[in-house]
């Protein structure tokens, strides 16, 4: 069954693969891409109807946050709905589930993110007080004092100049070397599940 399941895992990837350089395997592609669509959106819904029973159960037993639980459900439960009836580009969909809702809870997440690195910047400074410490802290400050919101605007040498030098030449050189480790890292689990040294699918 193992070898089976290799065989099948081996062939789904050279057809896929196969489908970017032989335009006759393209039918092939999109028809097994269509199957891996399908398959991740059952797997969304299994996950979804987990997450349901997981808080419905905290809710049954009455545990100390079920109130939270039950927001959650009520609030996961109208916004599948809402998306499933009135498809997700409706208007009402966008202003109140997406503006509404999504983009705030969005911007406070990256608000959290600021006071959680500032707030580590700090214990940095105490636990480690060498060269990249001050460093680190000191690209946080720039960054930080570049984005801050004044009422005469933007600070005139840090908004201006220094935040998009670092935003737009450091960060970006280094989220595109991040990016590159990870599509060497995808190449590289991809050919050994195509060479069959790796089975997830089955075992080893």
């Amino acid at each position: 069954m193992r070898i089976l399941a290799a065989i099948v895992a081996i062939a789904v990837g050279l057809l896929v693969l196969l489908g970017y350089f032989v335009p006759q395997a393209a039918v092939f592609q999109t028809l097994l891409l269509n199957w891996a669509i399908i398959f991740a959106a059952a797997a969304a819904l299994v996950g979804m109807f987990n997450l349901i029973n997981v808080h419905a159960e905290k809710i049954r037993k009455g545990d100390k946050n079920k109130l939270y639980s039950a927001v959650l459900i009520v609030g996961l439960i109208a916004a599948f709905l809402a998306a499933l009836i009135l498809k997700p580009q409706n208007a009402i969909v966008q202003t109140f589930l997406v503006n509404g809702i999504i983009v705030p809870v969005e911007a406070s997440l990256m608000a959290l993110l600021a006071i959680s690195l500032l707030y580590a910047a700090a214990r940095l400074l105490r636990r480690r007080a060498d060269l990249m410490s001050a460093v680190f802290v000191a690209v946080a400050a720039l960054l930080f004092l570049g984005s801050a919101t004044l009422p005469f605007g933007d600070m005139p040498l840090f908004g201006s100049l220094l935040r998009p030098y670092i935003s737009q030449v450091w960060a970006l050189g280094g989220a595109r070397g991040i990016l590159i480790g990870v599509g060497l890292g995808a190449l590289t689990a991809g050919l050994r599940v195509l060479l069959g040294v790796d089975r997830p699918y089955g075992g080893a």
